[in-house]
């Protein structure tokens, strides 16, 4: 199975929260605010299709999957 940049995507983002939930256990739990920043991120791509962090995957040539794919 190749990466291509929806997986990447929904890698990067699950690390994220995964990340941000420890952290807000360990230190503070304003880290929680990075866990909402990131389901909003994720909740604008759905619908706009735009996607900062793709376009820069794209660019170091990992291959477009479906949903990020330009038109």
């Amino acid at each position: 199975m190749k990466m291509n940049v929806d997986r990447a995507i929904m890698a990067f983002a699950g690390c994220m929260i995964l990340l941000s939930l420890a952290l807000s256990q360990i230190f503070s739990p304003y880290w929680l605010l990075l866990t909402a920043f990131v389901g909003l991120n994720i909740l604008q791509a759905a619908f706009t299709g735009f996607c900062p962090a793709a376009m820069f995957l794209a660019k170091l040539g990992v291959p477009a999957g479906c949903a990020f794919e330009k038109k």
